[in-house]
């Protein structure tokens, strides 16, 4: 069975001890490593974008240049790596990623935002409502390097 690492990031957030165990885990499992930046975005006008295509291009910019440098790493070590980037409301955004590609042996919170000491997110985050319907494990890296499951 082919094995799949899928980290997300939040709001242009980057912990690089997720990507260092994400990098290890799929070392160890030789697992693909997928990699989805979501950026929150409101539509509330969903016909017209015009206001928001230049923040959309500038996020898309910067973006595309740091998950570019994040995939070479992994190349390097023989990992397989894709990248996405998706705007708009963060929850339903990773569901529909989610629904569109493979199931996903694990997935790595790769933003140390929202996450107070202790690893565990505040109770109205979006990704604690969404876990319950994972099906995969949701971890954590704490600052000690030892994932936390969050999803039991």
């Amino acid at each position: 069975m082919f094995q799949r690492i899928l980290v997300v990031f939040e709001n242009e957030e980057v912990c690089n001890d997720s990507l260092e165990y994400a990098r290890e885990l799929a070392l160890r499992m030789d697992s693909e490593v997928s990699l989805l930046m979501l950026v929150e975005m409101a539509f509330l006008d969903r016909s017209y974008l015009g206001t928001k295509r230049t923040a959309i291009s500038r996020i898309e910019k910067q973006m595309g240049e740091m998950l570019s440098g994040i995939t070479t790493r992994f190349l390097k070590e023989g990992i397989t790596i894709s990248a996405a980037l998706r705007v708009g409301n963060p929850a339903e955004e990773l569901l529909k990623f989610l629904a569109e590609k493979p199931p996903f042996q694990a997935l790595i919170w790769g933003s140390s935002k929202g996450l107070p000491e202790g690893g565990q997110f505040p109770r109205g985050h979006w990704i604690r409502k969404v876990s319950s319907t994972l099906e995969c494990p949701l971890l954590t890296v704490s600052s000690r390097g030892h994932p936390d499951n969050l999803s039991e």
